[in-house]
């Protein structure tokens, strides 16, 4: 039996065939490869992000949010205080300033008038190299004051800061945090250290006390409780002035009075 005879291809037709074999297969590999790895890598990136990642990152809420050091309508202040005299009082070291944001716009070592007998280091962090170029007590106190003139003041236990600074301030202008009454407790007031743990979630004073932290974290308590801060202001003032009025209207008719019997008795 005659085995049949085989079609012969065009030689063109046959080189088409081989080349869309071998491109045919290249793709092939190349989807292969990729469906391999694509999801492998993918993967492989988010496993290598710890799970815990963004709890370990927390900002700290005492950094600012800008460098803006302009002087804003709200300054905060922090002083530290060294030992002087025989009595062994409290005298300015260093004062710190910073702007409603946090910035610092005034952060000076102060030399003090009287002798230091106490640096205080433990807990003011002063040192005496610190003091050696220090600005003058007066020279600090005068910028200080230019800075706080008509602005709202705020800090901690303020007082003792205007005190050691021989300074005064208006009572309408001052943001305590010590004596704010959302912030007191039925013991009374609250150091800076416990409210900024409360109601900032950060640690400060844990050693040496640093002024730019404590001014900032009193800054910060103002500005979370701003609106109603100011507005418990504004209800105060208004009390006092309807208590002001409410007495010169009894004056003024206690006077009245006292003319009226004077009249009738013909003084």
């Amino acid at each position: 039996m005659k085995k049949p005879k085989q079609t012969q291809l065009n030689p063109n037709w046959v080189q088409l065939q081989q080349k869309l074999k071998l491109n045919g297969s290249k793709a092939s590999r190349a989807i292969k490869s990729s469906d391999e790895h694509t999801p492998e890598s993918i993967l492989g990136k988010r496993k290598e992000r710890p799970d815990d990642e963004s709890n370990d990152c927390q900002i700290n809420p005492l950094i600012p949010v800008n460098d803006d050091s302009s002087l804003t309508d709200a300054v905060g202040m922090d002083c530290e205080m060294v030992g002087v005299g025989q009595a062994n009082k409290s005298a300015l070291g260093r004062v710190t300033l910073v702007n409603k944001w946090g910035n610092v716009i005034y952060d000076e070592f102060v030399r003090p008038i009287e002798q230091v007998v106490d640096f205080r280091t433990k807990i003011s962090g002063i040192r005496p190299r610190d003091l050696k170029k220090a600005k003058d007590f007066w020279a600090a106190q005068k910028k200080v004051a230019e800075v706080i003139k008509g602005r709202i003041l705020v800090g901690h236990a303020l007082r003792n800061d205007l005190k050691a600074l021989l300074l005064s301030h208006p009572k309408k202008d001052i943001r305590d945090t010590s004596e704010y009454q959302p912030f007191l407790k039925s013991n009374g007031r609250v150091a800076l250290r416990h409210l900024a743990t409360e109601h900032l979630g950060v640690k400060i004073q844990t050693g040496e006390h640093c002024p730019i932290e404590d001014a900032r974290a009193a800054m910060l308590l103002y500005q979370r409780n701003r609106k109603e801060w100011e507005r418990s202001v504004k209800d105060q003032f208004r009390f006092k002035q309807k208590q002001k009025k409410r007495k010169q209207k009894k004056k003024q008719k206690n006077e009245d009075a006292s003319n009226a019997n004077d009249v009738g008795n013909g003084s």
